[in-house]
């Protein structure tokens, strides 16, 4: 007969534990679910895998990140209120998504007013956008990680009218999301605003629901808008930025070292998507015309009058802390 000694039987009752305990390790991991409207091409999906994966180099074990794209989680413009509710761990906001509980930010939302990709950074960089993040933190309970460029939005149209100045969108059903920030833009070029989810522009554009939608150019080819078009007028009416965000009790919930961990993917993400993003810009014109999409260049001195005129006579600028336009333009 087999007889365990006693130093044979304690090492198996330790081997046991350790095997035992392994699923609960693994299950401590802290789990960061993500939801995002992008398509998998699109350059902010893809610095959502960066993210996740500049994580597991710098905590492996320490998170477990879901990322959700295609509003397969939650609805575009709906992931704000998910983070308050402790729903959602993180998202990607737009300053329109901010604008709907504090009306400040509608200043960011104005058309013509961020220059360009360099100019977005240094304002969200510096201490004026300090001071509008810790206005989200204080009253929305969400911590904003860092800003990523979205792009500059451009006109995309299913028919080849010629688009010189805003009279000519005149009627124009022009696809934009559905706050009140987006659609007044829509308006402020004139054209008529159409609410429609991102997820349903291609239908809309292929069937004829709406005449055109604005985005940037990446978004345009991630999303193969211009199988449905047919053609890009440059307004460069806005240059467009994504907020990477937590709900604030999660961040709270973080110790100071995987904070810094955090922002630091975050970071690194964003400044992936940025590089791409703008490297893509360069080279999309050629890639447009080469499917058979005209692109031109509007009367765009015509396009910001209009459209500052419509801003600053609006309710937004109403809101607005006094001075912000020309703080923001001081900004080099």
């Amino acid at each position: 007969m087999f007889v365990l000694t006693k130093r044979q039987v304690i090492g198996a009752l330790m081997s046991a534990t350790v095997l035992m305990s392994m699923p609960a390790m693994a299950n401590d991991a802290i789990k960061l679910r993500i939801s995002s409207p992008a398509v998998e091409s699109d350059w902010h999906a893809k610095m959502l895998t960066v993210f996740k994966e500049e994580l597991e180099k710098t905590a492996p074990g320490e998170f477990n990140v879901e990322i959700h794209l295609n509003a397969s989680l939650f609805k575009q413009g709906t992931e704000p209120i998910a983070m308050q509710r402790g729903n959602l761990d993180m998202a990607m906001m737009s300053a329109q998504d901010i604008a709907k509980q504090i009306p400040e930010w509608s200043a960011f939302t104005a058309g013509y007013l961020i220059r360009d990709p360099d100019h977005q950074q240094k304002v969200f960089r510096s201490d004026l956008g300090k001071k509008f993040y810790d206005m989200v933190a204080a009253k929305m309970k969400i911590q904003i990680l860092d800003v990523a460029y979205l792009g500059t939005r451009q006109l995309n149209l299913r028919s080849d009218m010629k688009v010189s100045t805003p009279e000519d969108l005149n009627g124009v059903k022009l696809r934009m999301p559905g706050s009140d920030a987006w659609q007044f833009l829509g308006k402020a070029l004139g054209a008529n605003p159409t609410p429609m989810a991102f997820g349903e522009v291609y239908t809309g554009l292929q069937t004829g629901a709406v005449d055109g939608q604005d985005n940037p150019l990446p978004t345009v080819k991630a999303a193969k808008f211009y199988e449905v078009t047919k053609q890009i007028v440059k307004t460069g009416h806005l240059v467009d930025g994504i907020f990477l965000s937590m709900a604030k009790k999660k961040f709270d919930s973080l110790s100071a070292e995987q904070q810094e961990k955090v922002i630091s993917a975050v970071k690194a993400a964003s400044a992936y998507n940025n590089e791409n993003r703008i490297a893509d810009e360069a080279n999309l014109e050629a890639f447009f015309e080469g499917k058979g999409l005209t692109v031109s260049t509007p009367d765009v001195a015509a396009f910001r009058a209009r459209v500052q005129k419509m801003y600053l006579e609006s309710d937004f600028a109403k809101s607005w802390p006094e001075g912000i336009v020309e703080q923001v333009n001081a900004i080099k």
